[in-house]
């Protein structure tokens, strides 16, 4: 399941360019509240899709209406080209999910998760015990196979998380924060084991607040905000049309910064004042603001990233859930 291998064979009706994942016009309303309002996207088989937005951008609720957990109001999803939810059962075979918070049995030793959540799935005991044996040895677990959940660091927890939801040898992969909480040695090795399930064809839906996890994984970004797809498309091009190539960072008093303004408004780049900083996103490459800059003060010079794109397009107030 989980060996190296070459990319897999396409199967019937599911060639590798056809969408695993196909929404159009996905819309929820809670009353009179419009939470979804009209959202397409698709995810062809073995891409992944980072899916942002702040909260309250309806992210959680457009992941369980993919799961079936919440009824929409109107729209299509196909998933497996199997219309949801009426084929629920048929797709949820095929899907392996890791929630945000632990769900994991704290009764159970680790390797007794894997096994009970392998008879959810109906998998053969032969089967299932040569799945178990491959998970914990490729998230590192195999030394921690009889303790119970509660011995386990946050790390391990998530990993076993990972571990449960492959289980069933999964063709799509709903990732709700896998990292959330770790520290960088764990979250480095999280990311290492989705990158080889990628590189082997699992498809991925990611949906994550360290947008450094976003950028290393995901093929293709959608931003939500305020139920609507604000952009959507490949993170570095979208970097560049929205933000541009570098940012530079600068630290000033109010009258240093007016100044510095006056002079930037000769190279091509967009400027953002935030209380004592001023943030210059530059489009070309401008060797004149480090002339203006090299006279004193505090500055960074840095590229631009996907952190820049979602505050752009989102804003920097904070949101409540």
């Amino acid at each position: 399941m989980i060996q190296e291998t070459s990319q897999p064979e396409s199967l019937p009706g599911d060639p590798n360019n056809q969408a695993v994942v196909s929404v159009t016009g996905l819309t929820k309303r809670f009353g009179e509240r419009l939470v979804v309002d009209k959202i397409s996207f698709s995810i062809r088989r073995g891409q992944c899709v980072g899916f942002l937005g702040p909260n309250g951008a309806g992210k959680t609720t457009c992941i369980n209406m993919l799961l079936g957990l919440v009824e929409k109001s109107a729209g299509e999803i196909r998933i497996f080209d199997l219309e949801a939810p009426r084929f629920h059962r048929q797709i949820k075979a095929r899907i392996g999910v890791v929630p945000q918070a632990d769900s994991l049995d704290p009764d159970l030793s680790v390797e007794e998760n894997l096994y009970t959540y392998a008879g959810y799935f109906r998998i053969p005991r032969r089967l299932a015990r040569v799945r178990v044996e491959e998970l914990l040895h490729f998230f590192a677990l195999h030394n921690r196979r009889n303790e119970i959940i509660e011995h386990l660091s946050g790390g391990q927890r998530r990993r076993l998380l990972l571990a449960r939801a492959l289980i069933n040898d999964p063709e799509l992969l709903i990732l709700d924060e896998p990292t959330i909480g770790l520290d960088p040695q764990a979250r480095h090795l999280i990311w290492e084991r989705l990158e080889t399930l990628q590189a082997q064809g699992t498809t991925m839906l990611l949906t994550s607040h360290y947008l450094e996890e976003v950028s290393r994984l995901s093929q293709q970004v959608l931003i939500l905000d305020h139920g609507h797809v604000v952009v959507q498309g490949e993170p570095r091009q979208l970097i560049t049309d929205f933000v541009g190539l570098e940012v530079f960072e600068v630290d000033g008093t109010p009258s240093e910064l007016d100044a510095l303004q006056a002079s930037f408004e000769q190279c091509n780049a967009t400027l953002e004042r935030v209380g004592d900083k001023l943030y210059v996103y530059a489009k070309e490459e401008c060797s004149r603001l480090e002339k203006i800059l090299s006279g004193g003060g505090s500055w960074l010079r840095r590229p631009a990233n996907l952190e820049d794109l979602f505050i752009q397009l989102t804003g920097r107030s904070l949101r409540e859930s």
